[in-house]
């Protein structure tokens, strides 16, 4: 029996619709690698199949366009629909075709492989990782006219719309938006999901502003069962290929410098249970835990008690819990801790080494805090002297010293988890590091540069946005910093996340940015301290306790200054 709604109940669900959160997820492709709209429908290249397929972004009716021709578009990448013809990449070429017959006509060759193509009335754009440039060429001719650097480090699919070129890089979770005459960025902003691989503005179906679809392509892993396994247990870990398209949230304050992208409705606890290794007992315990700051990029909306109330203090700035024993038992059960509704969105600052050629000097207080050796740093040992020279060589300007000492210490360091953490000088020697011992190695370089830093934590949300509602647990804690512009402030840079690639070049995505997921907490302050009369010098937190951190994803939030 086919069961089928009326037409006012149809109309009544579509407009229950917010397309701009709405996520677009076609039918049988596996790698969406271009993107591109006819006014009506997305269109999409699955560079694997072959497919081109037009989507429905309302319901994701998917139709296969080209299905006698699809092994000529296998290893395709980029699409661009204009005057009705489409036009892509595939391996060193650039290749058209009219929608009509799908016959393929050559445009150019690189010397590299051609990633993404967009077409501007006479003129046509080409992206290429390895050749480094975006180069652009006469339509009618063929003949390049002028290239422009590559934005980014990645893989970079792009699109016009009027004198900007908007261009997704998959290595560097970005969207730039660029100047198309003269390739100047004018800002970037972070996309919600990783492995961005296709972009373009297609007409919101219920009206107002153009979305900005943005395609994702990946390998995740799963567990599944296989029955012809011989191992008592039959669950394996594999992979299965994920790709969908996703509206891209866009609000650039040119004035505070900054550009915000998809944000989330996010809760968050922190809970400790005493559990203690030894017996000990304590008197007029205090036991102190930050809470979630508001930023430029983070709103904590409210917070509530688990277990036992606090009283709430202020310390640097910003907001503590403080809870406090008049005696706590060997050996006594309690839970405690504080629960957090926040909007976490990602962020982007836009600065450039020549906005800070003129910067006022370092205020003298910001000097004698944030220039000190005030966390084991050894600041004074021979070895964090000598990096500290060597990282910056004769650079001046502090932007392009900071990205100078970022890029040398992940030349010198590969990650690796500890069980404690060593101080700069070792961890340096060692080569090898954890977050907290990166952040300890950039602190030290930066301070004895001049450049004021300050550590930041303390979690991040497990970075699925499509796992609402669930509750997730982070498997580690994690720290960065943040680093001083004097006259304009604070800006975060992570501490190892982007050492990505073997030697570089490494991606800027999270210098001067942080992703949606980071929850800003402790800025400069411990994230946790215990006081008590009679606390043994031996004893510290994890003695005493165990901590469960939970994040709940609840929705995504609308764009940036909009109704929901």
């Amino acid at each position: 029996m086919l069961l089928e709604s009326s037409p006012s109940e149809s109309l009544l669900y579509a407009a229950a619709i917010d397309y701009r959160r709405r996520t677009v997820r076609p039918f049988g492709v596996y790698e969406l690698h271009g993107l591109a709209s006819n006014g009506e429908y997305l269109w999409a290249v699955d560079s694997v199949r072959g497919y081109l397929v037009q989507v429905d972004c309302r319901n994701d009716n998917t139709t296969i366009l080209n299905s006698l021709s699809v092994q000529e578009f296998q290893d395709a990448s980029g699409l661009a629909l204009i005057d009705g013809q489409l036009w892509f990449a595939r391996d060193n070429d650039v290749l058209w075709c009219s929608v009509s017959d799908f016959v393929l006509h050559p445009f150019v060759s690189l010397p590299y492989d051609a990633d993404g193509v967009a077409v501007w009335q006479s003129t046509v754009y080409v992206t290429s990782q390895k050749l480094g440039y975006i180069s652009v060429f006469d339509r009618n001719t063929g003949r390049q006219i002028t290239r422009f650097p590559l934005p980014g480090v990645g893989v970079e699919r792009l699109t016009v719309r009027g004198e900007e070129l908007w261009i997704c890089d998959d290595l560097e979770r970005s969207v730039y938006c660029m100047d198309r005459a003269t390739g100047e960025v004018l800002f970037s902003v972070l996309t919600p999901y990783a492995n961005p691989s296709g972009i373009a503005f297609h007409p919101n179906p219920q009206g107002g502003e153009d979305l900005l679809y943005i395609a994702y392509a990946e390998e995740e892993f799963y567990i599944r069962d296989n029955p012809n396994s011989d191992d008592e247990d039959q669950r394996e870990l594999t992979t299965r290929d994920r790709t969908f398209i996703h509206p891209l949230h866009v609000h650039y304050d040119a004035s505070k410098r900054y550009a915000l992208s998809n944000g989330y409705l996010v809760e968050m606890s922190y809970v400790e249970e005493l559990s203690q290794l030894e017996e000990v007992a304590l008197t007029n315990l205090e036991w102190r835990i930050a809470l979630p700051a508001t930023t430029d990029r983070q709103k904590l909306l409210s917070v509530e008690p688990i277990g036992i109330p606090f009283t709430e203090e202020e310390q640097g700035g910003q907001r503590v819990a403080v809870f406090r024993f008049n005696r706590l038992e060997a050996c006594e059960g309690q839970i405690f801790g504080w629960k957090a509704l926040m909007e976490v969105r990602g962020i982007k600052y836009r600065l450039t080494p020549r906005d800070l050629e003129n910067s006022p000097p370092l205020p003298p207080d910001f000097q004698q805090k944030y220039l000190v050796d005030d966390d084991d740093l050894a600041m004074d040992s021979p070895t964090i002297r000598w990096a500290a020279a060597d990282s910056i060589g004769t650079e001046t300007n502090l932007l392009r010293k900071i990205l100078r000492i970022r890029n040398y210490v992940y030349d010198r360091l590969s990650y690796s988890i500890k069980p404690h953490i060593d101080t700069p000088d070792v961890a340096l020697d060692r080569g090898t590091g954890s977050c907290g011992e990166y952040v300890g190695v950039l602190l030290a370089l930066a301070r004895l540069n001049g450049i004021a830093c300050r550590t930041v934590g303390r979690y991040k949300c497990p970075p699925d946005p499509d796992q609402r509602g669930i509750p997730l647990q982070p498997d580690f804690n994690h720290v960065w910093l943040e680093f001083y512009v004097p006259g304009f402030g604070w800006v975060p840079m992570e501490s190892n996340v982007d050492d990505v690639i073997d030697g570089g070049p490494y991606p800027t995505r999270f210098f001067m940015g942080l992703p949606w997921f980071h929850a800003e907490i402790a800025k400069g302050i411990p994230f946790e301290k215990i006081a008590a009369a009679d606390l043994p010098e031996e004893i510290s937190i994890g003695d005493l306790a165990i901590n469960h951190i939970r994040f709940t994803i609840l929705q995504e939030l609308p764009p940036p200054g909009s109704e929901v």
